[in-house]
C-alpha cells in the first residue's frame, strides 16, 4: 500500500446539535444515524464520527443508543471503523468516559481545550479533564482523536504527549470556522499544519460555507484525511441542502480522485492512523 496517496474520508452524520429544523435530512435516531453510517461507509468513508441523541433530538452519552447504532453498523457487514464523541455538556467527567470504559471503540474524540463556543456558552474541557480522558484512552487503548479548535490547543496536546498520557503517532482534527475559535482560512489552516509534530497525521473540516475551501486546501497540502458530512454544515452548495451525509462522501471521493489521490478502506485507514500494529494495537 502507498499509503502516502490514501486519503481517509470521515463521516460525521449528525453531530451534537444538527437539528431537524435546519434540514430534514439530519438522522436523529440509532436506527437513522446507523443507516446513515452504513450509507458513508458504501460511499468511500473509512471513519464514522459518531454522536447520538436523545428521544428529544438533543446531544447524549447514552451507552444503550451508542451499542444499538454499533449493533446496526456491524450486522451490515461494514467494517468502518468507529470513532465515539465525548462531548457533551454539563455532565460529569466520569458520564463523558463511561461508553469509552464500557464499548472501547476504536477512537474516541478528545477536545484537547475550553473556548467560548458561539459566543454563548463555554465549552468546558479542564486539565482534570483532559489527563482522565487522555489516561483512559491509552489505558484502554482507544486512539485519541485530538480535536483542535485554536492554535494552543495543539501545545496541549505535546503536553499530554510529553507526560505520556497520548502515546503512538498522534492524530488531528482541525475543526475551524466554529464562532470563537480559529477562522477556516487556507492561512489558518496552514499555520496549525505546520506546528505539528513530526509523527502526526492530520483531518480538517471547514463549519458551513467554508467546508469545500478547507477540504481543497486540506488536499492541497497533502493531509492524510478529511472530513464531511452533516455535522459540520447542512448545504451542498449555495441555498441547496445536502439530501444525505452519503452524498458529501461522495463529492469528496470524486474530488479527492480527480486530483490523484487514492480513497482508504476502513482497514488502510487503521494502518494509516496506528489502529493496527501500534503502540495502541
Amino acid at each position: 500500500m502507498n499509503a502516502e496517496n490514501k486519503l481517509i474520508v470521515i463521516a460525521a452524520v449528525c453531530g451534537a446539535s444538527t437539528s431537524r429544523a435546519q434540514t430534514p435530512y439530519v438522522p436523529i435516531t440509532p436506527e437513522e444515524i446507523a443507516a446513515e453510517v452504513i450509507a458513508c461507509a458504501r460511499a468511500g468513508a473509512a471513519v464514522a464520527h459518531i454522536h447520538v441523541r436523545d428521544e428529544n433530538g438533543n446531544n447524549t452519552l447514552d451507552i444503550e443508543k451508542f451499542r444499538r447504532v454499533l449493533a446496526i453498523v456491524r450486522e451490515s457487514g461494514t467494517d468502518i471503523v468507529i470513532n465515539l464523541t465525548t462531548a457533551c455538556d454539563n455532565v460529569s467527567h466520569e458520564h463523558r468516559l463511561r461508553h469509552l470504559v464500557e464499548i472501547k471503540p476504536e477512537m474516541g474524540s478528545v477536545d484537547i481545550g475550553s473556548l467560548n463556543w458561539a459566543y454563548d456558552h463555554v465549552f468546558l474541557n479542564e486539565p482534570e479533564f483532559l489527563e482522565k480522558i487522555t489516561v483512559c484512552m491509552r489505558d484502554h487503548q482507544i486512539k485519541p482523536e485530538l480535536e483542535i479548535f485554536d492554535a494552543g490547543m495543539i501545545n496541549n496536546a505535546k503536553y499530554y504527549m510529553k507526560k505520556g498520557m497520548i502515546v503512538g503517532n498522534p492524530h488531528f482534527q482541525f475543526v475551524l470556522g466554529v464562532p470563537g475559535a480559529l477562522d477556516a482560512t487556507v492561512e489558518n489552516l496552514l499555520f496549525l499544519v505546520n506546528k505539528l509534530p513530526e509523527n502526526a497525521t492530520w483531518s480538517a473540516l471547514g463549519i458551513g460555507k467554508n467546508a469545500m475551501a478547507i477540504m481543497l486546501a486540506a488536499l492541497s497540502l497533502g493531509a492524510p484525511a478529511v472530513r464531511v458530512g452533516l455535522e459540520d454544515g447542512v448545504y451542498y452548495s449555495k441555498g441547496i441542502l445536502a439530501k444525505s451525509n452519503a452524498q458529501l462522501v461522495e463529492r469528496a471521493v470524486r474530488i479527492a480522485r480527480e486530483s490523484g489521490r487514492e480513497i482508504a478502506t476502513p482497514d488502510e485507514a487503521r494502518m494509516i492512523l496506528g489502529l493496527i500494529n501500534s503502540p495502541l494495537a
